[in-house]
């Protein structure tokens, strides 16, 4: 919902605030005050186009700030939390965005700059406007079939679901069935190769690490005569002499002639070194008997170098060619394995693809038949309650038609269902193409409701659908420019009691200048313009009571001065007052005004 509006600079209006009911809002003025400043500044908000020209003349920039209470709307504030922005602790969060006369706009949220597509996002789950010329919502296509999807709720919803969930996976093994069908000869000679090469790999078996461990190995044997020496001298020094040479003991010997010594002494202090010296012996009887081993393992053999070398030159062609070394070969032979598996060009294979191609189509069909039906049963239904909604609000002799016709599919499209014999094209949403159709008057051919619609009853047939729509609209706030263009009387008066009743359920925020309509209003907003200087200036005013009276006054007949006028627009508002409190009433269905082929 939105809470309250300020605009700054933009237009006529130098700086206002608009403090908007939760219930129905009606915005009035005089011709020229700056009533469609608002609903500018609501398309601004929603992250519409920004025109330079709409900057007030002297000022730099233009603003329009928003407050939207986002309580219990989870997918706006899904769209807020995700542009980083924040939501205040009383569930509210401030949108901006400005103009500047040198043509640059800029976006906030929460704070936060934000792209501008971020706002239009957000005021797709919160707001819609509805203008002389901003009825794109009835315009497009899928606007025309979400419609008829609303209307129809679970009915359509539940199967469209489903249909959804096939057509994913259906189209998934269509696409993975074209590829291996067209690329089966590529991928054959794909195979091939990752065969040859885990043959090969295969063959050699290598284990992780090896070519490290043999890169040691033969540093070894290749200087075995001198490693040799070198651990033979260590251990002499060590454990003594081979032949038990007397004058070269080893340290070993030493040592334990030290402790034979000390062992014996008369002073307990030299005792005390006994134990340390024992220590130092055990270390060095480990550290001769490992250089002893040490030495009994070196092989001098000519053949085990010739061998490790040949393991080597093993290893070193295969990370020639797979990967610089023998983990990455491994890692290349796993990696081989898992394409091969997903590069079967069997005919089994695709046979296999083929038929779950058919089984996934059978479903989808299914699903699409019933989403179609459900459409166009739907249709009538809705094509009526739409009629009959038109029939009180100065469009009395104008005809809805909604028609469902499932959309033929093209030579050669790889999305095509056969249903009841017709190839048929599986979209998004399913098989079928929706049309609202609008026959003016009897008489008249049922031409597309853009076409046939003027303006003003373009916007009444939006006032329609919204009104039969409000059981399913998430949207909270719903705003309408001059939908009561070119009405008067009764049917003013059915168009206000059908906004009230739209407000029920709905944030409504009218822009109007019939007093029939603003009479429904819960809060009533005057634009008013004023000169200062020869400067003009428009601001927004909420209306009490008795300026209420005044305003209706004027707009009845410019009689906001005389005692008439005002007793007329008391009776007004009594009027419509009492009309608001009585139950609503549910309109009589007309006869059945829809076509479907479904």
């Amino acid at each position: 919902m939105l809470a309250e509006m300020r605009i700054q600079g933009l237009g006529v209006i130098e700086d206002a605030l608009l403090e908007l009911h939760q219930g129905f809002t009606v915005v009035t003025g005089e011709t020229g005050a700056g009533k469609t400043m608002v609903v500018t500044g609501l398309h601004l908000l929603s992250g519409g186009r920004a025109e330079v020209s709409k900057v007030r003349t002297g000022t730099l920039k233009a603003f329009v700030e928003g407050r939207f209470t986002l309580t219990g709307a989870e997918a706006a504030s899904r769209i807020v939390t995700d542009a980083g922005a924040d939501i205040d602790e009383d569930g509210s969060v401030i949108a901006l965005r400005s103009v500047a006369v040198d043509g640059r706009s800029r976006a906030h949220l929460g704070g936060r700059s934000v792209p501008v597509g971020v706002l239009a996002d957000l005021s797709e789950q919160v707001i819609a406007v509805h203008g002389q010329n901003d009825q794109l919502r009835l315009l497009r296509p899928a606007e025309q079939r979400a419609v008829i999807d609303r209307f129809a709720g679970d009915a359509v919803a539940e199967p469209l679901q489903s249909y959804r969930e096939i057509r994913e996976e259906w189209l998934g093994v269509i696409t993975e069935l074209a590829e291996r069908s067209n690329r089966s000869r590529e991928l054959a000679q794909q195979a091939d190769l990752l065969r040859h090469g885990l043959t090969e790999i295969d063959a050699v078996a290598p284990e992780p690490g090896e070519d490290v461990e043999l890169t040691e190995q033969i540093k070894r044997l290749a200087a075995v005569d001198e490693l040799r020496a070198s651990a033979t001298e260590a251990h002499n020094a060590v454990s003594g002499s081979a032949d038990g040479d007397p004058d070269a003991p080893g340290a070993l010997g030493l040592v334990g002639e030290a402790v034979r010594r000390l062992s014996t002494a008369e002073d307990a202090v030299l005792r005390d070194l006994v134990p340390r010296l024992e220590e130092a012996s055990v270390l060095l009887t480990d550290v001769g008997a490992e250089l002893g081993g040490y030495v009994e393992a070196l092989d001098a053999d000519p053949a085990v170098l010739e061998k490790v070398l040949a393991r080597q030159a093993d290893l070193k062609r295969l990370t020639r060619k797979y990967a610089a070394d023998v983990d990455g070969v491994l890692a290349w032979a796993e990696d081989a394995r898992l394409r091969l598996s997903t590069m079967d060009t069997s005919e089994e294979a695709l046979a296999g693809l083929a038929a779950r191609r058919d089984e996934l189509a059978v479903k989808l069909t299914g699903y699409a038949a019933e989403v179609s039906a459900a459409r166009g049963k739907a249709a009538a239904e809705l094509a009526t309650a739409i009629t009959t909604e038109l029939s009180g609000l100065a469009m009395g002799q104008a005809e809805i038609e909604v028609t469902v016709e499932q959309r033929p599919a093209e030579h050669g499209d790889r999305q095509a269902l056969t249903l009841d014999g017709r190839a048929v094209h599986a979209g998004p949403d399913g098989i079928d193409d929706v049309e609202l159709l609008l026959r003016a008057h009897d008489g008249a051919p049922p031409l597309p409701v853009h076409k046939a619609a003027s303006g003003g009853e373009l916007s009444r047939v939006m006032l329609a659908i919204e009104v039969v729509l409000a059981h399913a609209d998430t949207v909270q706030t719903l705003v309408f420019d001059e939908v009561d263009a070119g009405v008067g009387g009764r049917a003013a008066v059915e168009i206000g009691r059908r906004l009230a009743r739209l407000a029920r359920t709905h944030q409504v925020l009218v822009v109007t200048h019939l007093p029939q309509v603003a009479a429904y209003a819960d809060q009533h907003l005057v634009v008013d313009k004023g000169t200062t200087g020869g400067v003009t200036r428009s601001g927004v005013k909420t209306l009490d009571q008795p300026e209420r009276v005044r305003e209706l006054a004027r707009m009845l007949a410019g009689m906001d001065g005389t005692e008439t006028g005002r007793a007329h627009a008391e009776e007004l508002l009594a009027a419509a007052e009492t009309d608001k409190k009585a139950p609503a009433k549910r309109p009589k269905r007309a006869g059945k005004k829809s076509k479907s082929n479904a």
